[in-house]
């Protein structure tokens, strides 16, 4: 059951995906056309995604804070408990 039109979703160019170490990540920067704040998805090669809980004001910094946590963890952050 649809309740209205879809949001309109901004994506930003900062998304891309990334090979390290022999690990895939898909990065997503998105927000709503009508909303100020942008969103962080990480999306492994299980399809699992890890969404950053808070906005951000802009996607350099949600991209900032995707690479801050990339360099701090690595990218076997990202992988699903075994």
């Amino acid at each position: 059951m649809q309740y209205g039109p879809e949001p309109e979703l901004i994506e930003s160019p900062l998304g891309r995906t990334i090979e390290q170490n022999g690990i895939r990540l898909t990065i997503s920067i998105v927000r709503l056309a009508t909303q100020p704040g942008w969103s962080l998805e990480v999306v492994n090669e299980n399809n699992t995604s890890i969404v950053w809980d808070d906005p951000f004001p802009t996607d350099r910094a949600a991209d900032a804070a995707f690479r801050k946590a990339l360099a701090e963890e690595g990218p076997e952050a990202f992988l699903d408990d075994r």
